[in-house]
Protein backbone atom coordinates (compact mmCIF):
# COMPACT_ATOMS: atom_id res chain seq x y z
CA UNK A 1 0.00 0.00 0.00
CA UNK A 2 1.36 3.38 -1.00
CA UNK A 3 0.66 6.07 1.59
CA UNK A 4 1.75 8.84 -0.72
CA UNK A 5 5.05 9.32 1.12
CA UNK A 6 7.08 6.90 -1.00
CA UNK A 7 7.12 5.54 -4.48
CA UNK A 8 5.88 1.91 -4.53
CA UNK A 9 9.12 0.72 -6.17
CA UNK A 10 11.45 2.35 -3.60
CA UNK A 11 12.50 0.94 -0.27
CA UNK A 12 12.79 3.15 2.78
CA UNK A 13 16.18 2.97 4.45
CA UNK A 14 16.34 3.86 8.10
CA UNK A 15 19.51 4.13 10.09
CA UNK A 16 21.16 5.43 13.19
CA UNK A 17 24.29 7.54 13.35
CA UNK A 18 26.98 5.55 15.12
CA UNK A 19 29.55 7.52 17.09
CA UNK A 20 31.21 7.55 20.51
CA UNK A 21 27.88 8.41 22.17
CA UNK A 22 26.18 5.26 20.83
CA UNK A 23 26.52 2.15 23.02
CA UNK A 24 25.32 -1.42 22.72
CA UNK A 25 25.97 -4.73 24.45
CA UNK A 26 27.48 -7.88 22.94
CA UNK A 27 24.16 -9.39 21.90
CA UNK A 28 23.12 -6.16 20.17
CA UNK A 29 26.47 -5.93 18.38
CA UNK A 30 26.01 -9.49 17.12
CA UNK A 31 22.54 -8.61 15.85
CA UNK A 32 23.59 -5.28 14.27
CA UNK A 33 26.57 -6.83 12.46
CA UNK A 34 24.95 -10.22 11.75
CA UNK A 35 27.90 -11.96 13.43
CA UNK A 36 28.26 -14.93 15.73
CA UNK A 37 29.18 -14.17 19.34
CA UNK A 38 32.40 -16.19 19.00
CA UNK A 39 33.60 -14.02 16.12
CA UNK A 40 33.03 -10.81 18.11
CA UNK A 41 34.89 -12.32 21.08
CA UNK A 42 37.79 -13.16 18.75
CA UNK A 43 37.75 -9.58 17.42
CA UNK A 44 37.99 -8.31 21.00
CA UNK A 45 40.87 -10.70 21.73
CA UNK A 46 42.71 -9.43 18.64
CA UNK A 47 42.12 -5.80 19.67
CA UNK A 48 39.97 -5.06 16.64
CA UNK A 49 37.14 -3.75 18.78
CA UNK A 50 37.62 -2.40 22.27
CA UNK A 51 34.61 -2.76 24.56
CA UNK A 52 34.13 -1.07 27.88
CA UNK A 53 33.78 -3.55 30.73
CA UNK A 54 35.81 -6.47 32.05
CA UNK A 55 33.69 -9.51 31.19
CA UNK A 56 31.67 -10.20 28.07
CA UNK A 57 28.43 -9.86 30.06
CA UNK A 58 29.49 -6.29 30.92
CA UNK A 59 30.87 -5.27 27.53
CA UNK A 60 29.58 -2.07 25.98
CA UNK A 61 30.53 -1.18 22.42
CA UNK A 62 30.57 2.33 20.94
CA UNK A 63 29.42 3.21 17.46
CA UNK A 64 33.06 3.26 16.38
CA UNK A 65 33.45 -0.36 17.52
CA UNK A 66 30.29 -1.28 15.61
CA UNK A 67 31.70 0.27 12.44
CA UNK A 68 35.06 -1.51 12.90
CA UNK A 69 33.26 -4.84 13.37
CA UNK A 70 31.19 -4.23 10.23
CA UNK A 71 34.25 -3.42 8.13
CA UNK A 72 36.20 -6.40 9.50
CA UNK A 73 33.25 -8.67 8.83
CA UNK A 74 33.01 -7.47 5.25
CA UNK A 75 36.75 -7.95 4.66
CA UNK A 76 36.49 -11.44 6.13
CA UNK A 77 33.32 -12.46 4.30
CA UNK A 78 33.72 -10.82 0.89
CA UNK A 79 37.50 -10.88 0.42
CA UNK A 80 38.46 -13.91 2.49
CA UNK A 81 40.79 -11.87 4.70
CA UNK A 82 41.51 -13.61 8.01
CA UNK A 83 40.79 -11.65 11.19
CA UNK A 84 44.45 -10.79 11.84
CA UNK A 85 44.66 -9.35 8.30
CA UNK A 86 41.39 -7.49 8.82
CA UNK A 87 42.80 -6.01 12.06
CA UNK A 88 45.82 -4.73 10.16
CA UNK A 89 43.61 -3.34 7.38
CA UNK A 90 41.43 -1.52 9.95
CA UNK A 91 44.48 0.08 11.55
CA UNK A 92 45.81 1.17 8.16
CA UNK A 93 42.42 2.58 7.10
CA UNK A 94 42.23 4.59 10.33
CA UNK A 95 45.78 5.89 9.83
CA UNK A 96 44.90 6.91 6.28
CA UNK A 97 41.81 8.77 7.51
CA UNK A 98 43.86 10.50 10.19
CA UNK A 99 46.42 11.64 7.62
CA UNK A 100 43.67 12.91 5.33
CA UNK A 101 42.18 14.93 8.17
CA UNK A 102 45.56 16.40 9.07
CA UNK A 103 46.20 17.40 5.46
CA UNK A 104 42.79 19.04 5.28
CA UNK A 105 42.77 21.69 2.57
CA UNK A 106 46.23 20.68 1.33
CA UNK A 107 44.89 17.45 -0.13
Amino acid sequence: MNTGNTHPDHDIIRGEILDEAFECDLESLCRICHLQRELIVEMVELGMVDPRGRRDQEWRFTGIAVRRAQIASRLHRELGVNLAGAALALDLLEELESLRQRLGPLA
